[in-house]
């Protein structure tokens, strides 16, 4: 799922990264609304909010949500940048994006109940999730190679649109197989996104804060996978030819 890069990487990994991450950015988003009011995944909803609060003289608003743009933008900047400093090739060079992440998740579900609504704590914990989003999204684009985006669906349903219209009409094989391949990752995304959402929300008034650990558990499997499946791999091949 994570290991493979470049060439080597197929629609199938791509399948599997959209299903557990995209299933994670859900399920902070929900959860993170619910805890503190705040869309932890959204910039581009947020861009027009910036503009109505600026509008209508309210600064002091205007230049919270301009920090929660701009934490969104470091997360990606710093994932960016620590895995091209290491290098972008290289196997496990996306982990210490993802153990970031968990870091600030665990820290969210351990702190949380803290949270009283201040704008201290909004830019704190808030702030500490968009990051995250910021850092995941980046991460996930720069494995898949910009196919798979995990934090926002506009650009999806968008993409969704055009390769639907586009299968309906003549294509040669080839081409329709990669548009295929391409709608169902696009639906891939688009449905665990929501299925992470919906989940945090049913779930939220019994964990509450505690509800953060869900998704660590997510990319604890998300960044042991390829270990497991290839030690269950071979498990099988030596019990079928001993």
């Amino acid at each position: 799922m994570l290991r493979h890069v470049g060439q080597k990487r197929t629609n199938t990994h791509n399948l599997r990264l959209a299903v557990l991450l995209c299933l994670t950015a859900g399920f902070v988003n929900g959860a993170g609304f619910l805890s503190f009011y705040v869309l932890v995944t959204n910039v581009t909803g947020h861009v027009a909010l910036f503009a109505e609060k600026l509008s209508s003289g309210d600064a002091s608003t205007a230049m919270t949500i301009g920090f929660w743009m701009l934490l969104f933008f470091l997360g990606a900047f710093v994932s960016s940048f620590i895995i091209n400093k290491i290098g972008r090739n290289e196997r496990y060079s996306y982990a210490i994006p993802i153990l970031i992440e968990m870091s600030i998740l665990i820290f969210v579900a351990v702190c949380g109940p803290v949270f009283d609504n201040s704008v201290r704590s909004t830019h704190l914990f808030a702030g500490s999730l968009l990051f995250a989003m910021g850092l995941q999204n980046a991460m996930v684009s720069m494995i898949s190679g910009s196919e798979v985006r995990t934090t926002h669906l506009t650009g999806m349903f968008t993409d969704l649109g055009i390769e639907t219209a586009a299968v309906t009409l003549k294509q040669e094989e080839t081409e329709k197989k990669r548009l295929y391949s391409s709608i169902r990752l696009r639906l891939v995304i688009i449905i665990f996104f929501f299925l992470g959402c919906v989940t945090a929300v049913f779930l939220y008034d019994v964990l509450r804060f505690k509800i953060f650990y869900i998704p660590v558990g997510f990319l604890i499997i998300a960044m042991f996978y390829d270990i497991f499946r290839i030690k269950a791999v071979r498990a099988y091949h030596h019990l079928k030819f001993k």
